[in-house]
């Protein structure tokens, strides 16, 4: 639909200003499309304001839009920094390095900065007899309990395992939302929140909006560094540490079975929570071998609040996502997630539950973690011959991507420039450290495209282009 809808609109300028466009038909025939590709397509350029439609007319080249006449919003920097005076710690609203991977790349361009499975992964025909079946259900419009539907709670309550159930699940919009709703419920603004270092940019992103300070504790190969982890509990007063104890993003890591328990204690220690931001659990490779259990799972005290989602594994659409956590701490999560959201529309959970209790499911989740694997050694492969000057520390059995850290002297903004340049999208390490970064880094996906043959399409561009003179 993108490629057909690019095409249209470079021919735009055969037709004049209100000038009928070939019919559907038409369009059909020429590039062998189906009806729904044409529509799509033309919707797209009617959304963008290029065409106009008109029912049982057909498409007609719209008229110049007049420019709106120019106002005067300066004011609005005054507004908007009234309040950086009396906050301890300014609220910074920064999308940019959760933009990184939702932005999508030129036409022709090798996706290696995506945050989401290629649609060759998803499964599409699953999740839409799915949303057909739940579409319905008796009941299926009607308003859900705030708490989220009780069959998919306890679904989600079985995937977490140990003494968690049913009561202790919340069904939120994606782990975004629950990501926010934790932090906000446990950290008031000002205060500091300890982050991995590096971590994922829109965790961060998250804490700044809130007003909260990220204050970094550095990973290795085995994942959070208790000792300093220790540290900085003293340093700070922190009451709240947010890790990501399987497949970390970005390094891959996996918390040792040693250092599960120390962070844990720990944490009880400082009188902390630990939010365990669990989203890769259902991206294990395919060579993982058994994974160790969520951290909330041996937690009878209520130190661990639990987010994952299903959104990774499915679709970027498919926001349905948990939070988990016992005690006090319940509540508040509730109050803040009925005030942002008031619930997850129920067609949209009761297709969740509808795609996990199915047959495809389990199939689905096979597919997933063969084919990241293959993906994950056909890019590892071709970084060590065609990029050897490039450091990768870890290979994950994990999740989707590789973390690269560049050689000294390399500027990772101009190696991101160049590559985009020579037809292939990387995100730069920047945005995931919270304070100044120990080296320039990059992080490459190799979930985002459609198969080996476009890594190593990919991988050819960024060699070209790591060779090239700088601009």
């Amino acid at each position: 639909m993108v490629e057909l809808a690019n095409t249209l609109k470079a021919d735009l300028h055969r037709y004049s200003p209100g000038e009928k466009l070939p019919s559907s038909r038409a369009l059909v025939e020429r590039h062998r499309v189906s009806p729904v590709t044409v529509s799509r397509a033309l919707a797209r350029l009617a959304a963008e304001g290029l065409v106009v439609t008109r029912p049982g007319a057909g498409a007609f080249r719209a008229e110049p839009a007049s420019a709106p006449p120019l106002g005067d919003t300066s004011w609005q920097e005054v507004a908007l920094s009234a309040d950086s005076a009396t906050e301890v710690v300014p609220r910074a609203v920064d999308a940019s390095g959760v933009l990184v991977t939702l932005a999508a790349p030129p036409p022709g361009v090798v996706e290696f900065n995506g945050g989401y499975l290629h649609s060759a992964l998803q499964p599409e025909r699953a999740m839409a007899a799915a949303l057909g079946r739940a579409g319905r259900r008796p009941g299926a419009w009607a308003r859900p309990p705030v708490d989220g539907l009780p069959e998919l709670r306890e679904w989600f309550a079985r995937a977490v395992g140990g003494g968690v159930g049913p009561a202790d699940v919340l069904v939120t919009s994606g782990g975004q939302v629950a990501l926010a709703a934790a932090l906000r419920a446990l950290a008031p603004p000002g205060a500091p929140v300890l982050v991995e270092s590096p971590t994922y940019p829109g965790m961060l992103a998250i804490a700044r909006a809130a007003g909260l300070r990220p204050v970094p504790v550095p990973v290795d190969a085995d994942g959070l560094r208790p000792e300093l982890l220790d540290a900085a509990f003293r340093a700070t007063g922190a009451r709240v540490v947010v890790c990501q104890p399987l497949f970390q993003n970005p390094t891959g890591a996996v918390l040792a079975p040693a250092r599960r328990r120390e962070v844990l204690r720990i944490a009880r220690a400082a009188g902390a929570f630990v939010v365990e931001d669990d989203f890769a659990r259902r991206l294990a490779h395919e060579d993982a071998g058994p994974l160790p259990e969520p951290l909330a799972a041996d937690d009878p005290d209520g130190v661990v609040v639990h987010v994952s989602s299903l959104t990774k594994v499915t679709s970027p659409s498919l926001r349905v996502g948990m939070l988990a956590a016992r005690g006090p701490v319940l509540e508040r999560l509730r109050a803040i997630h009925v005030v942002d959201t008031f619930f997850v529309p129920r067609p949209l959970q009761e297709a969740a539950l509808e795609l996990v209790g199915g047959p495809a499911w389990s199939r689905h989740l096979r597919t997933v973690s063969a084919e990241l694997k293959a993906r994950r050694d056909v890019m590892t492969a071709a970084l060590r011959l065609r990029l050897p000057g490039l450091d990768l520390p870890h290979v994950p059995s994990g999740g989707f991507h590789l973390w690269l850290r560049l050689p000294e002297g390399t500027d990772e903004g101009t190696l991101v420039g160049a590559a985009l340049r020579a037809g292939v999208a990387i995100a730069p390490g920047r945005p995931y450290f919270s304070a100044e970064p120990p080296a320039g880094h990059v992080r490459l996906s190799f979930a985002g495209v459609s198969g080996a043959a476009e890594i190593a399409e990919g991988m050819h561009r960024l060699e070209a282009a790591h060779g090239a003179p700088p601009r």
